[in-house]
């Protein structure tokens, strides 16, 4: 019998994970993945340590931590895995905007990849420069560049208090790119171009960094 409610409770919670479309962010949450093998693609659900399969008394930990947000247990959402597919699915719409790597952006600016990767080093740690991490290299953001490679002028002081406030890359990619609550909706890289509301995104820049390092 407690094999046939292992089984069970394990089919259901792969099921009901697969409906929200978040088995993809299990192991990015610390969570035990799951995968369907045999005849009857039942889902086995794994453990991270040993590699074998969870027990029940494993399996209902996992439910238990799973269903813990919200008031009715039997519809709540793991809340923490909607942020990752969130998180994971801004990541993937920034990524589809233009950047550069040091490469390409040695290219644009005409100048050896020494010299560009030193250049971006620099700026970088002058906060002039948003830089992002992307697996094992780095990338730049092609909002923030002129034609000719080099950070817009106008941009400039917008970046240097959000990335003094050692902002999440990401985050300050996502927040520089699309409607700011701050600026009533408008886009703050457009915005800052616009001589009528550049001293706002300044402004929102400036309370947006105050944010952050009072959170760290």
């Amino acid at each position: 019998m407690t094999e046939e409610q292992r089984a069970a409770l394990g089919e259901d919670l792969a099921t009901w994970i697969e409906s929200l479309g978040l088995e993809g962010h299990l192991t990015e949450a610390g969570l035990p993945t799951f995968r369907r093998d045999g005849d009857d693609g039942r889902a086995r659900w794994i453990d991270p340590g040993t590699g074998g399969d969870l027990s029940l008394a494993q399996l209902r930990d996992v439910e238990q931590l799973l269903r813990s947000e919200g008031t009715e247990p039997e519809h709540a959402v793991p809340v923490s895995l909607l942020v990752l597919r969130r998180h994971a699915r801004l990541r993937e719409e920034l990524l589809a905007t233009p950047w550069h790597d040091y490469a390409s952006l040695a290219e644009l600016r005409g100048a050896s990849l020494e010299a560009t990767r030193f250049a971006v080093h620099k700026a970088a740690s002058t906060h002039r420069l948003l830089v992002v991490p992307v697996e094992e290299r780095s990338i730049v953001p092609a909002f923030q560049l002129s034609g000719d490679g080099e950070v817009r002028a106008d941009l400039a002081p917008v970046l240097e208090p959000i990335l003094a406030a050692r902002m999440d890359p990401w985050r300050a990619w996502a927040w520089l790119t699309q409607p700011a609550g701050l600026l009533g909706g408008l886009v703050p890289e457009r915005a800052v171009a616009d001589p009528e509301t550049a001293d706002l995104v300044l402004t929102a820049a400036v309370r947006l960094a105050e944010r952050v390092s009072a959170g760290s």
